[in-house]
């Protein structure tokens, strides 16, 4: 009998599919980014008895068991409580002009005739294609905006901190861009933050999807001080004697009764509107001069997506060696999901893309984070799950694919 491999993570052990799409039981679910520390056990998306993933369950319920013009209606009462009658904003939309908070400021603003101020957490590096589609949601799109840039000294060692000790770079980025929504409302005096899609629609737990409102353990903290970056707390960087609690403004989380008291609310577009990202596409060319890149993205096969950081590709080089699931996974299976392609396409594509390896922005990524490619590599070699990879000839292979052509299956 053979032994039982390795799991890092707290994944399961045994590497399964959906019956649905193409993703896999080892995808996490979404955490409260600043509590996460080297050897953090990850909670996973659930698989029904018949074997089909959280995802494509509510997917299902999206299209038969929702009232969506009931939805809708609930949207406009819930916009009518916070719009504002003196000109002053009255939501919060936080993002980075991408295709899905395009969709969520433009149709707040001109449909719903709501007073937007959108708020960007500035990506580590811009590409030319992301910066550009930042000026035009602002600029074709109609819309007020301010970019917020944290100290570069401090984030580029937090997010070499996050690569070497949690082998996840974009962990500082997404403690920021998930704190400035009701930062900003706080200081504006907004009482409405609204993002786009609910991460159950990628495979949290479907319950969330029952409910409109980002839990606020996300974004708030009763103890700053703990909050890690990089697996390192605040405290132990103020203790290193070259920063100070000042240099962490931009990343301090709220209080959560402050936030109550001041009657704060964090919603869900996707939760009143049906979601689909590529629809969210079309909109966002059409209405605010969205263009996607001009070339594939490396590591699958689309265009439009996580498009304007140079850091992306290096996010999902990370989970495709800790969880096995690559750039291409999730895309495919998302447009599986809203019958854009076959899963035999999307196996296809995953099999042709996913574990491609992202080049074209190595060199800066590198030099980033201050770091040689020999240390680059011996990090991501030591996160790899023993259950996932196996070494063949000196190649790191997938032991198991969604078309059974791991070195397992």
């Amino acid at each position: 009998m053979s032994k039982e491999l390795e799991a890092y993570y707290g994944l399961p052990s045994v590497v399964k599919f959906c019956k649905k799409c193409v993703i896999s039981n080892q995808r996490p679910s979404s955490t409260i980014e600043f509590k996460n520390e080297k050897g953090e056990k990850k909670k996973v998306i659930n698989f029904n008895k018949d074997g089909v993933c959280s995802a494509c369950v509510y997917h299902d319920e999206k299209e038969t068991g929702i009232d969506w013009e009931d939805r809708d209606g609930k949207l406009r009462s819930l916009l009518d409580q916070f719009r504002s009658n003196d000109g002053s904003y009255d939501v919060i939309v936080p993002g980075s002009g991408g295709k899905d908070s395009a969709f969520t400021a433009h149709i707040l603003k001109y449909k719903y005739g709501m007073n937007p101020l959108t708020v960007t957490w500035a990506p580590h590096l811009y590409t030319d294609i992301g910066w550009k589609n930042m000026q035009e949601w602002m600029h074709t799109g109609g819309l007020d905006n301010i970019l917020y840039t944290p100290n570069g000294i401090l984030h580029k060692e937090m997010t070499k901190n996050a690569f070497h000790n949690l082998l996840h770079p974009f962990q500082p980025f997404i403690v920021g861009q998930r704190i400035i929504g009701p930062a900003m409302a706080k200081k504006f005096g907004v009482k409405l933050v609204m993002y786009g899609e609910n991460q159950a629609e990628y495979g949290n737990s479907i319950e969330e999807n029952t409910n409109p409102i980002m839990d606020m353990d996300f974004f708030s903290s009763n103890d700053v001080l703990g909050m890690k970056f990089g697996g390192v707390s605040m405290q132990e960087y103020i203790d290193t004697g070259k920063y100070t609690k000042d240099d962490f403004s931009p990343y301090i989380a709220p209080d959560k009764q402050d936030l109550i008291d001041n009657g704060v609310e964090v919603h869900y577009l996707g939760y009143y509107l049906k979601w689909d990202p590529q629809e969210c596409y079309y909109y966002s060319v059409e209405n605010t001069g969205f263009q996607a890149n001009s070339v594939r993205t490396e590591g699958t096969y689309s265009k439009y997506s996580s498009i304007d950081d140079k850091i992306d590709p290096f996010h999902y080089l990370t989970t495709l060696i800790k969880f096995g699931i690559g750039r291409c996974t999730y895309d495919a299976a998302q447009e599986v999901r809203n019958d854009k392609i076959t899963r035999e396409e999307a196996s296809y594509l995953v099999e042709k893309y996913d574990t491609e390896f992202p080049s074209i922005y190595f060199k800066e990524f590198l030099e980033y984070i201050d770091t040689s490619e020999d240390e680059f590599w011996k990090t991501i070699d030591k996160h790899r799950s023993p259950h996932i990879w196996k070494k063949v000839d000196g190649v790191w292979k997938l032991r198991h694919t969604s078309s059974n052509m791991g070195t397992d299956d």
